[in-house]
Order: structure tokens, then sequence, then C-alpha cells
């Protein structure tokens, strides 16, 4: 039965009775979760499985979970937007105690959390994984103009619809495609906005009446070298015109004016700011971690949780685990990271309850399935250093090119396991790999 934060019983407040006011003592759990997405499911499904019974606490503010590696599809015109994103209670684990509310204070010494209303939860032990915020309004004039004179973004649930209705009204013109600075959420995103979209005019026969560039801050394709090759295929088949250290600063768009800083050529020389008109901007927020982070004391240097690369444990303070975007660990931040990285946070959670040592270990793992076609995919997938981690042997799919029986898990195999198995504790493909401890 889940115990919504509304009920008496499972949300201490102080209550008043007459003229008397009585302070209820605040809740104390055996682990708390801060944040109601892929990580945080998992990580409480999974515990459920190996403990039945166990004392959980979810901290989530929001009434919809959304799988969120759908938006692409939905900017491609391949899955509606209803088919990502399901009402949270269905979703949230059963057992747990849910709290509908926000997290805005982590007190790591007094082994507590202060929520939005104010209530406070002790624990045993944490879970941090409250995911990254997207930065909308580091770009000058963007928020303004969302959704409208032809600028989108896959990176938001209302607004991938439209991407897909842009790319079936433009007929002619010019397409931007954009990608800020490393860290973001599924680097290979902006790319797969942009192939889709080059597919489908492709297929109708205007993609030579069009001009597409993607403007990339960083400097190459795709941070794992194996996997450029291909890509630099798909560049050319389609006729993109690609430009690096170009990063968005601003959009006008009544004007449909996109300006970008270009990086200085030399070291020590100034970047230069060019102005762009387009028809179709496709943008890639800024992405940053919380303040709650740095403010709790919890973050390394960027403000990115600190954890211990491989055991997913706090730097400092052992009763903390984290996982998933908000992590300061080097891996790619996708779905395909949390699956892999929430049993390892399970058995070691469990190994310090138990006064044990920390066995399960996280190789990095991480996975973009680079959607270069409408039907055909390069299913990268590598762990820390860019160490190639294929799933599958290279006879049955070469993860280095595009293949149709990646475009099948992209379409179909994923949802399914997300929604039936990850959210449910059933760790298919994903056991941690053990430590020399």
């Amino acid at each position: 039965m889940n115990n919504s934060a509304s009920d008496p019983a499972s949300s201490p407040s102080p209550a008043t009775r007459g003229e008397t006011t009585v302070t209820v003592p605040p809740n104390a759990h055996k682990v708390v979760i801060l944040g109601g997405g892929a990580g945080g499911f998992a990580v409480a499904a999974s515990l459920l499985k190996r403990q039945a019974g166990m004392d959980i606490a979810i901290v989530e503010p929001s009434e919809q979970h959304s799988y969120q590696p759908g938006w692409t599809m939905v900017g491609g015109g391949i899955f509606t937007p209803e088919s990502t994103r399901r009402p949270m209670s269905s979703v949230m684990p059963k057992g747990v105690h849910w709290y509908r509310d926000s997290v805005v204070g982590i007190d790591a010494d007094a082994h507590e959390v202060t929520l939005g209303d104010g209530r406070k939860l002790c624990y045993e032990r944490l879970v941090v994984a409250i995911g990254l915020e997207l930065d909308w309004a580091a770009i000058e004039g963007l928020e303004e103009t969302l959704g409208k004179n032809g600028v989108t973004s896959n990176y938001r649930y209302d607004l991938a619809p439209y991407t897909w209705q842009l790319v079936q009204s433009l007929r002619s013109g010019r397409a931007l495609f954009t990608q800020p600075p490393m860290p973001i959420k599924c680097a290979g995103a902006p790319q797969k906005a942009m192939y889709l979209s080059c597919d489908h005019w492709q297929r109708e026969d205007v993609l030579s009446q069009l001009e597409v560039s993607f403007h990339n801050a960083g400097g190459v394709m795709f941070g794992v070298p194996a996997y450029v090759p291909a890509l630099e295929e798909a560049v050319k088949g389609y006729g993109i015109d690609v430009r690096f250290h170009q990063r968005l600063i601003a959009v006008d768009g009544e004007a449909q004016t996109a300006r970008f800083e270009v990086g200085a050529a030399e070291e020590g020389g100034e970047p230069q700011i060019i102005e762009q008109s387009f028809d179709m901007l496709h943008v890639v927020p800024p992405q940053k971690a919380p303040a709650l982070i740095a403010e709790s004391g919890l973050a390394n240097a960027g403000g990115w949780l600190d954890l211990e690369p491989e055991t997913l444990q706090h730097i400092t303070h052992p009763d903390i685990f984290g996982l998933g975007d908000i992590s300061g660990t080097s891996n790619a931040k996708t779905a395909a990271a949390v699956r892999k990285q929430a049993p390892v946070v399970v058995e070691n959670l469990l190994a310090t309850l138990a006064g044990g040592a920390l066995s399960a270990g996280y190789r990095g793992y991480g996975s973009c399935p680079l959607t270069v076609e409408n039907g055909r995919i390069v299913l990268a997938e590598f762990g820390y250093g860019g160490e190639l981690q294929p799933t599958f042997p290279k006879w049955l799919n070469d993860g280095t090119r595009p293949t149709r029986l990646a475009w099948q898990l992209k379409a179909r195999g994923l949802p399914f396991i997300y929604w039936n198995l990850m959210l449910k504790g059933h760790e298919w493909l994903a056991r941690p790999a053990s430590r020399d401890v």
C-alpha cells in the first residue's frame, strides 16, 4: 500500500488541538530516496525484492512519470506523447511511503532531509536520484519563444509533438540543430532529432531544398571514437553542415534569428558572435546540477553529487548513495546507465546496513541508441574511459554500425524493459561487476 504524504500516519507536522500545539516527531525511515524517476524507482523496487516490507520513503512532487528516452521518437513521429507518460501513482513501487513534495535541504550530519513544506524526514540510508536541471533561461530569449516561431526541443514532453509538426510542414528553408556544452542527459539526443528529421525530409524528397546545420558547442561528433565513422557517414549522406565550437547564446523568435558564440580557433584568442536565420530551430538547453547538492555540502567541484565511481557511495558520507543524472561520475547520463547503477546501489547499500564490504561494482556503462534514420540505429554501449561494453556479440549486432536489430530494441524492446522490468526491480542483463574487497 502506498502511503501518501497527505496521510496523517505518514505525514508528521505541527497539529493544533484547541489552543494547544502538539508537535509530531519527524518521520524516520530505513531508506529515504530523493526522486521518483528511473533511478529512484529502480532502487526502491530492487530493495523490496531483496527485503520485502523494508521501510522505504520516496520524495517526489510530480504527478506524472515520463519515459524521457521516448521523446526523441515523439519528435520523429514514431511514438505518441501519451505513450511516454503514466500517472505517478500507477508506477510507484508498492509498499513505499510516497511524500508528494520537493526536497529543499539535506543535513548529512543530522541524517535528515527537509521537505518543501518544512517537514523533516530522518533516514538510516539516503539515495539521491533527483536528476538534473534544464537551464532554459541560460539562452537569452529562448523561453519566450519555445513552442512557436519554429523553435522547439525534444527535451520537453509538451514540445516534442511541435518538433514533429515542424518537420512535417517544412518543405524548404533552413533548419538548425544545437548541442550545448557537456554534460547533458543523453549526449546523442541532439543528433537523433536531426537525423530523424532529415530522414523524413529525404523520404518526402525535400531534403535538397533545405539547409541543415548542426551547431555543436563541443569539438567532436561523439565522445567515443569507435562510433564517429558511422555518424560522419550519416552527416555526409544527409548533407548536414557540421559546425563545432558554436554555443547558442540567444534566440530572437519573431525575427527567427539565432545567435552563437564561436570559440576562438587559437588558444588565447577572442570568441566571435555570429547570427544565423532559421525556419526551424531545435534547441538542447544547457544542463546543470540542482543547487541543493552544493548547498548541502555533497557536491564535487562541478556541483554534481560527489560519488565514488565504482561503488556509487558518497565520497565523504558513507550512508549516502546516488545514481542517475545527478551523479558526478563520468559515465553518460542515460536511462541505460541507471539500469546498471541501480543494482550496484542496492547491493552496496544493503552491505553497509549489514556491516559488510561493498562488493558490487559499476564500470561506467551507458548506452546511447543513435537513431541515424527511421529503421536503423547505431547502438553505442560504453563505459568509463570510452571502453566498449556491448551487450550482444558482434555477429548479432555490430554496435559501431547502424542496424535494424538496434532499431527494434529501441522502438519496441526498451520501452517494455523500462516499464515492466526496470521500474519493477527486474534486473535483466544488469548484474553488477564484482569488486575485489
